[in-house]
C-alpha cells in the first residue's frame, strides 16, 4: 500500500526586537511589513506599547513585537514600559537585539545583555546603522559584542535603507517551530485601526514639538465611525499634563494643532483607504503618567 506524500511544515512563531531608545527598532518592522504599524520618530522612548506585526510566507509566518526600548524610568509610565519590554522575553521564540553600530557599544547594551544573559531564547545581535559606518567598523563592532555574550547568530543591517533585511528574515526562520499560521496571510498587525490612528497622530506631534512634550502627551480615540458619504469621522482627544503644554500644541491661533491634523490625516487616510475627516481636541489631564487609574485609562496595562 502505498503511503500519500507528506504535507510541507509550516513554521510560526514570535520574535521580540529589543534594544535601547532609539535605536531603529519600529523602523525595522515597518521595513518588514512594507507598511507603517509602529510610530517613527528621532525622539528616545517613542515606543509605549507593545507592537504587534505579521509576516507571513507560504512556509513560515513571523510575529515581531516591536517593544518600548530599555532605560532606566523615571515615571510609573516608565515602569509600564520597561516591564513590557522584559516581560517579553520568556514569550517568545527568538529575540532580536538592535543595536545603533554607529553609535557605538554603550552602558545601555551593557545593562540588556545582562539581562539577556539569564533567558533560554536564543538572541540574535542585530547591528542596524550599516549604512552609517565603514566595514571595518561592523567587524569591531562584532567582535565587541561577542565579547560580551555568545550570541546565536549576528546579522548587520540597515533598516532605513532596507540592506541586509531579507537575510536578517531568512536567519529569524531558521529558529521558528512547526505551528499554526496565527494571521491571516493579508492581516500585517493585530492592533485595531483606532490604536494605529491614535499612534499616527502621536508621531506627528513629536515631529512637530520639542522639549518636554513628546513624553508628556496621550492620544486617545473617542469615537470612529463611517458616514453614509463613506468618510470615516475620527474624533480624537490629545492629553497634556499641563495648561501651557495644551497651549504649545494647539500654538498660536491654532497653527500647530491644524499641522497635525493635515499629516496624520494624510497617513490615516493611506491606512484605511477611504476619506477622513479628523477632529483633534487637546485636554489637560494632571501628571497622568503617574496615575495608575489614567495609566490604564489610556491603555498602558501589564496584564
Amino acid at each position: 500500500m502505498s503511503s500519500s506524500k507528506s504535507k510541507s511544515k509550516f513554521l510560526s512563531g514570535f520574535a521580540a526586537i529589543i534594544g535601547r531608545p532609539n535605536v531603529g527598532k519600529s523602523t525595522m518592522m515597518n521595513q518588514v511589513l512594507g507598511q507603517k504599524v509602529a510610530i517613527m520618530s528621532d525622539k528616545a522612548q517613542t515606543t509605549r506599547n507593545k507592537i504587534h506585526g505579521v509576516y507571513t510566507q507560504d512556509d513560515h509566518q513571523i510575529v515581531f513585537l516591536d517593544t518600548p526600548g530599555i532605560h532606566k524610568a523615571q515615571s510609573k509610565l516608565g515602569d509600564y514600559m520597561m516591564k513590557s519590554a522584559l516581560g517579553t522575553l520568556d514569550e517568545v521564540d527568538v529575540i532580536l537585539f538592535l543595536v545603533d553600530i554607529a553609535d557605538g557599544l554603550g552602558g545601555g547594551d551593557r545593562f540588556i545583555i545582562e539581562r539577556l544573559k539569564n533567558v533560554q531564547t536564543p538572541v540574535i545581535l542585530v547591528l542596524n546603522k550599516l549604512d552609517k559606518v565603514q566595514p571595518e567598523n561592523v567587524f569591531e563592532a562584532i567582535t565587541a559584542y561577542k565579547d560580551l555574550m555568545a550570541f546565536a547568530d549576528i546579522v548587520p543591517i540597515s533598516a532605513l535603507a532596507g540592506d541586509n533585511v531579507d537575510t536578517l528574515l531568512k536567519v529569524i526562520a531558521k529558529y521558528l517551530p512547526e505551528g499554526p499560521q496565527y494571521y491571516p496571510s493579508d492581516q500585517i498587525t493585530d492592533h485595531p485601526e483606532q490604536f494605529i490612528c491614535a499612534e499616527l497622530v502621536r508621531e506627528k506631534i513629536l515631529h512637530l514639538t520639542h522639549e518636554e512634550i513628546p513624553h508628556s502627551i496621550a492620544v486617545f480615540i473617542e469615537d470612529m465611525k463611517v458616514e453614509a458619504n463613506g468618510v470615516v469621522h475620527i474624533s480624537t482627544v490629545v492629553f497634556v499634563e499641563r495648561d501651557s503644554q495644551k497651549g504649545i500644541i494647539i500654538g498660536k491661533q491654532g497653527a500647530l494643532l491644524k499641522k497635525v491634523g493635515q499629516l496624520a490625516r494624510q497617513d490615516i487616510e493611506k491606512l484605511l483607504g477611504s476619506k477622513v475627516f479628523l477632529e483633534i481636541w487637546v485636554k489637560v489631564k494632571k501628571d497622568w503618567r503617574n496615575h495608575e487609574r489614567s495609566l490604564k485609562d489610556l491603555g498602558y496595562r501589564n496584564e
